[in-house]
C-alpha cells in the first residue's frame, strides 16, 4: 500500500504548481507548442519548457510528431479530479461551518461539478436569486427543501399557471409559514395538482436544498448542526453544475415517499 500512496504523492507534487495546473487545463481545451503556451501564460519559454518537461515525465502530457503537446489519457482524467480540489479550496471557509449533510458518497465524489458556481450571500439575495430561477423557468421547476418562505409561493405558482411543471420534495420536518394553506387555496393549488402541473413527494429528512429549472440551479448545504442554511447558496448556469443538482434531485425523488399533508404543521 505504501507504493500506492507514494505514487499518488508524487502526482500531487507535479500538480502543486499554479502554472502547471494552468498548462494542463489549457491543453484540455487544445494542444499547444511550448512557445505558444508561454505567450498565452505571459511566462518565459524557459519556465514553461521546464514545466512541460515535468508534466511529460509524470505521464500527464505527451508531444506529437509536429511538436505539439497534448494531454495523455491519464492527464485528461486527472483534469476531471482537480475541480473537486478547486471547489473545496475556494470554499474552505464556508465548509468550516457547513457540511454535505446526508449526500451519498457518489455525489461527493462528483463535487467538482460545482466548481463553476458562484456563492450568493445574504438571506435577501438568496431569495431574490431563487425567484429569478422561477421567473426564468419555461419547462420545469424542481425543488428539494426544508423551509418554505411565504413570499416565494405566489411567484412560483404564477409561473406554474403559465404551464411550467413543478415537482417538489418536502422534508417530513418541513417548516412552513402561517397562512400557507390559505394562500394555496387562494391561488387554486388544487387545480394545478389536478392538471398534473404540480407533483409532490416527502422524504424522511432533507438536509441539502436544491432549486433548479431547465437552465440554472442552486444548492444550499446545511450547517454542521444539520440545519438548512438559507443565508448562503451556490448558483450557476454551468452545465456540469446543473447536471449535478438535477441528478441529486432525481435521486431524492426516486427515494421519496408519497406526500402527506397531515404531517405538515404551520
Amino acid at each position: 500500500m505504501g507504493t500506492i500512496y507514494e505514487n499518488a504523492a508524487n502526482d500531487f507534487l507535479e500538480l502543486a504548481s499554479e502554472q502547471r495546473l494552468k498548462i494542463i487545463f489549457k491543453l484540455l481545451e487544445q494542444k499547444s507548442k511550448i512557445s505558444n503556451m508561454a505567450k498565452e501564460l505571459h511566462a518565459t519559454v524557459q519556465e514553461v519548457h521546464r514545466n512541460f518537461e515535468r508534466l511529460s515525465n509524470a505521464g500527464l502530457i505527451m508531444k506529437d510528431k509536429d511538436g505539439y503537446y497534448d494531454l495523455t489519457t491519464y492527464g485528461k482524467t486527472m483534469c476531471t479530479q482537480v475541480p473537486s480540489l478547486l471547489f473545496l479550496s475556494r470554499n474552505r471557509k464556508y465548509f468550516e461551518t457547513h457540511d454535505f449533510g446526508d449526500i451519498p458518497m457518489k455525489f461527493i465524489q462528483r463535487i467538482g461539478a460545482l466548481a463553476g458556481g458562484q456563492q450568493i450571500k445574504g438571506f435577501v439575495n438568496v431569495l431574490e436569486q431563487w425567484k429569478l430561477v422561477y421567473k426564468n423557468a419555461d419547462e420545469y421547476i424542481y425543488e428539494l427543501f426544508t423551509e418554505v418562505p411565504l413570499d416565494l409561493i405566489e411567484p412560483l405558482l404564477a409561473r406554474v399557471k403559465r404551464g411550467t411543471t413543478f415537482n417538489y420534495i418536502f422534508s417530513n420536518t418541513v417548516i412552513v409559514p402561517k397562512g400557507r394553506k390559505e394562500l394555496l387555496n387562494k391561488l387554486d393549488m388544487k387545480a394545478l395538482l389536478d392538471k398534473g402541473l404540480v407533483e409532490r413527494k416527502m422524504k424522511e429528512d432533507v438536509k441539502v436544498v436544491v432549486v433548479l429549472n431547465e437552465k440554472e440551479a442552486c444548492v444550499l448545504f446545511p450547517t454542521l448542526d444539520g440545519d438548512a442554511d438559507m443565508r448562503e447558496m451556490f448558483y450557476s448556469k454551468d452545465q456540469l453544475f446543473h447536471e449535478w443538482c438535477l441528478d441529486y434531485f432525481r435521486y431524492c425523488w426516486y427515494n421519496s415517499g408519497p406526500f402527506q399533508e397531515n404531517k405538515i404543521s404551520e
